[in-house]
């Protein structure tokens, strides 16, 4: 487990799962490349005694043909070839049956989806192979992995046959935080200061294979390039294999995720509809499930919590650099990066993003705040009529009768609050007051990278959370 960077409450929650004295069945699920697999392994030190992997796009007797395989290596025996998954399922049965070990039989099935191939019965047989045999077994620790979220959540987790209520264990593998991405990259003896790290994760979020690609010889901004803008760029050409690995159908999918990453505050459902040309009803509800599913966008609440007026956001830090700076651009400049920089384009990505950058770190802002224990809401509002056409991207209401409208700022330097500036958020806040009618307190919270200058309007501002306080460890 020293491979192993950061995961700390996974590697704790995976010490007690593997210490029950009971049958487990774990499903591990994530974005694509966020490390699952790599967990893993590495908690058990590769220590299976049975691991096999679902291969992408491969057909039923191809996967049947590769779980016979895995299975002759770890027994050392010779199984036959098999023409169906529950015969393939009696076979690893039989080879359970003959290990003779005091300790746990760890067996780890990995991308799981990709097994589940039109008409081929795996579903069933992976069903019957868990509730009649595995699950009477106190030794058993059965491992599942998926990228396709959606996939394990609805037909495992959320399975209303077979496999109801089955699962023992849950673990859905985050992003890394800030803090795990610094030392991560501490570890590959890297060396960028904090708003560096904090552009590499607007870049490319908190994903480990991406920063797996990082070159200590290179800056931030010539790794960008390299990887982005160069022909062989490894992430050049990585949005649609996401995609297309992940989802079925994966256009009508691409397409909202190109809606959204041009509308950067976010979109009504109704306003999906009408810019995506998708039609509105249940193919879009799940569409959009998915896509929150497996975490590439976010639903923001309404403050007032209609039900109509959930803002729906692309949140992938990944999909949104591609689409706005690699997508449909003719790019043959492989320094195309470094020279964007502090151009207009550049400044405004690094604005919205750096927005993205603190809602995705929640937990440190409550604890800069001093509101840990506090139970709290998040939520986005705007105002409807046009005359006044107000917006709060970011609202922690506190059970503590405070509400923080929070104003991002990114900024080089310390961020200087002028006269014009102070009275938009005086209006802003006032909008809101008069608008949604709340008898809470309402408190402005400053999010900066560096803070504010201390002049004439600092002390309208009621609170300060600086791009420090966002690597605090959970």
């Amino acid at each position: 487990m020293d491979n192993i960077i950061g995961r700390t409450e996974e590697v704790q929650r995976l010490t007690e799962y593997i210490n029950s004295n009971k049958p487990e069945f774990l499903a591990v699920y994530g974005r694509r490349r966020v490390g699952k697999t790599f967990l893993i392994r590495q908690f058990f030190r590769e220590n299976f005694t049975f691991y096999f992997s679902g291969a992408e796009n491969a057909n039923k007797q191809q996967q049947l043909f590769n779980f016979t395989t895995a299975l002759n290596k770890y027994s050392e025996m010779e199984f036959p070839p098999v023409d169906n998954w529950q015969k393939a399922f009696v076979q690893l049965e039989n080879y359970i049956e003959s290990v003779k070990t005091s300790g746990r039989k760890v067996i780890f099935i990995d991308e799981l989806p990709w097994l589940d191939n039109l008409k081929s019965g795996f579903l069933s047989a992976f069903e019957y192979f868990w509730n009649t045999y595995a699950s009477s077994k106190k030794d058993i620790f059965l491992v599942i992995c998926g990228s396709s979220t959606s996939w394990i959540i609805n037909k495992i987790i959320r399975n209303r046959g077979g496999l109801h209520n089955r699962v023992t264990r849950q673990i859905f593998l985050q992003p890394f935080s800030l803090y795990e991405t610094e030392q991560f990259l501490k570890s590959k003896k890297i060396v960028f200061s904090r708003l560096q790290i904090a552009e590499c994760y607007m870049t490319m979020g908190g994903i480990p294979y991406y920063l797996e690609q990082l070159e200590k010889k290179y800056s931030l901004d010539q790794n960008i390039d390299n990887l982005f803008f160069k022909n062989q760029g490894i992430l050049r050409d990585e949005f649609s294999r996401i995609y297309s690995s992940l989802f079925k159908s994966p256009k009508k999918y691409m397409q909202i995720i190109e809606v959204l990453a041009k509308k950067r505050k976010g979109l009504l459902r109704e306003e999906i509809v009408k810019l995506s040309k998708i039609p509105d009803g249940g193919g879009l509800t799940a569409i959009l499930e998915e896509l929150e599913l497996c975490g590439f966008i976010s639903i923001n609440n309404n403050f007032l919590n209609a039900k109509n007026n959930k803002l729906f956001q692309l949140t992938d830090f990944y999909s949104l650099f591609y689409i706005l700076f690699v997508k449909d651009r003719n790019i043959t400049d492989n320094n195309f990066w470094t020279i964007t920089i502090n151009t207009p384009i550049h400044n405004a990505w690094a604005g919205f993003s750096y927005e993205l950058l603190c809602q995705s770190h929640i937990e440190q802002i409550r604890k800069k705040l001093g509101i840990s224990g506090v139970y709290t809401y998040t939520s986005s509002w705007r105002s409807r009529n046009d005359d006044d056409n107000v917006q709060i991207d970011f609202i922690i209401d506190r059970n503590d009768n405070v509400i923080n409208v929070c104003e991002i700022k990114f900024s080089r330097k310390e961020f200087v609050i002028t006269k014009d500036y102070d009275k938009d958020l005086r209006n802003k806040v006032w909008t809101f007051v008069e608008k949604t009618r709340t008898k809470k307190s309402v408190h402005i919270t400053m999010l900066t990278t560096y803070g504010l200058t201390h002049n004439e309007y600092w002390n309208n501002i009621q609170s300060e959370v600086l791009l420090d306080d966002l690597f605090e460890k959970n």
